[in-house]
C-alpha cells in the first residue's frame, strides 16, 4: 500500500490536473460498481458496464475537471489554511458550490441516460432537494476537514475517496427510474 501512495504522490508531482481527473473518474466509477452491486443488488448478470462507462465519463469530464478547478479558485478567494479559512471555505463551497454542481451533475447524468429535456427537468425536480438534503448531511464537515488539513493538490483526491460512497448515492439517484 505503501508503494502504490508513493507512486500516486510521483504522478501527482509530475501531473497533478492529469492525476486528478484520472482519480475522480475512477473512483466515481468505483462508486457506481457498489451502487450497483451493493444498493440496487443487480449482481455480474445484471451489471450495466454501460452505465459504469457513462458515471466514469461525468467523473473524467465534468467531476475532476469542475471540482479540482473550483479548489483553485477557492484557494484564490480564501487564501490561508487557519481554522477560519476553512470555514469560510466549506460555507461557499457548500453554499454556492455544491447547490449549482449538484443541479448540473444530475442534468448531465440524466443526458447521458438519454432522457428527454421535460424527462430530465421531471428527474432533477424530483431528486434534487433529496440529493442536496443528503449533501449537507456529509459534505460540511468533511470539506472543513479537507481544507483545513490537506494541502490543495491533495484535495480532489481526499473528497473523492469520501466520495465513493456519495458517487454510489449519486450514481442510485441519477439512474432509479
Amino acid at each position: 500500500m505503501a508503494a502504490l501512495w508513493r507512486s500516486y504522490q510521483r504522478l501527482m508531482a509530475r501531473h497533478p490536473w492529469k492525476t486528478q481527473i484520472l482519480t475522480a473518474g475512477t473512483l466515481v466509477g468505483v462508486g457506481d460498481v457498489i451502487s450497483q452491486q451493493l444498493v440496487e443488488r443487480r449482481g455480474r448478470d445484471g451489471h450495466s458496464c454501460q452505465r459504469t462507462v457513462r458515471m466514469m465519463t461525468i467523473g473524467f469530464c465534468f467531476v475532476g475537471p469542475v471540482i479540482g478547478g473550483w479548489y483553485q479558485v477557492l484557494d484564490r478567494l480564501v487564501p490561508g489554511a487557519t481554522r477560519g479559512a476553512a470555514l469560510r471555505k466549506m460555507l461557499l463551497d457548500q453554499g454556492g458550490f455544491a447547490p449549482c454542481f449538484l443541479g448540473c451533475f444530475l442534468a448531465l447524468a440524466g443526458a447521458l441516460n438519454g432522457l428527454s429535456v421535460e424527462e430530465n427537468w421531471s428527474r432533477i425536480k424530483r431528486d434534487y432537494a433529496d440529493a442536496l438534503v443528503t449533501n449537507y448531511y456529509i459534505w460540511p464537515a468533511v470539506q472543513v476537514a479537507n481544507f483545513y488539513f490537506v494541502p490543495l493538490n491533495h484535495r480532489l483526491a481526499v473528497v473523492q475517496c469520501v466520495a465513493i460512497v456519495w458517487n454510489a448515492y449519486l450514481s442510485w439517484k441519477a439512474n432509479r427510474l
